[in-house]
């Protein structure tokens, strides 16, 4: 429940390697495709990740630009807020799945903070020297049974 919009809210802690030689930058997506609007719900849109950088600490703040994180930068997700919003499948539902895509740029994009999915995918174009994926399921913890 920590990492979930039903507990603490707070970012996990992601760690990588294998980051390929001339990478300048990384950039973070996380997304539900099991999102019942039809297309992927954005949880976490991130970019200029410091290449030397392995891993992400949990519970990054909310904001645009992170302070311990130099060159991180941070934009809206679905909800549209800034930062991370943790999975929320609705009541009922079966578990959704939850992306992370990582992305090794081989650039430093040149987008403001707040900017969206679509601004990060467009931006990264032509640009992505190698990705990686994690999926992880979330299902909101069911009531005990009485």
């Amino acid at each position: 429940m920590t990492f979930s919009a039903y507990g603490q809210d707070v970012s996990p802690g992601l760690a990588w390697s294998g980051v390929p030689t001339g990478t300048q930058s990384l950039a973070l997506l996380m997304e539900d495709p099991d999102a019942p609007a039809g297309h992927p719900f954005v949880h976490w849109v991130a970019w200029n990740i410091a290449p030397d950088l392995a891993e992400l600490p949990g519970a990054v703040p909310p904001v645009p630009q992170v302070p311990d994180l130099m060159t991180l930068r941070q934009g809206r997700n679905t909800r549209g807020s800034i930062g991370y919003f943790g999975p929320r499948p609705p009541v009922g539902d079966e578990a959704h799945r939850y992306h992370f895509q990582l992305f090794a740029l081989d650039t430093v994009l040149d987008i403001v903070p707040g900017s969206n999915r679509e601004d990060l995918l467009a931006a990264m174009e032509g640009h992505v020297l190698a990705s990686g994926e994690l999926v992880g399921t979330y299902a909101q913890p069911q009531p005990p049974t009485q």
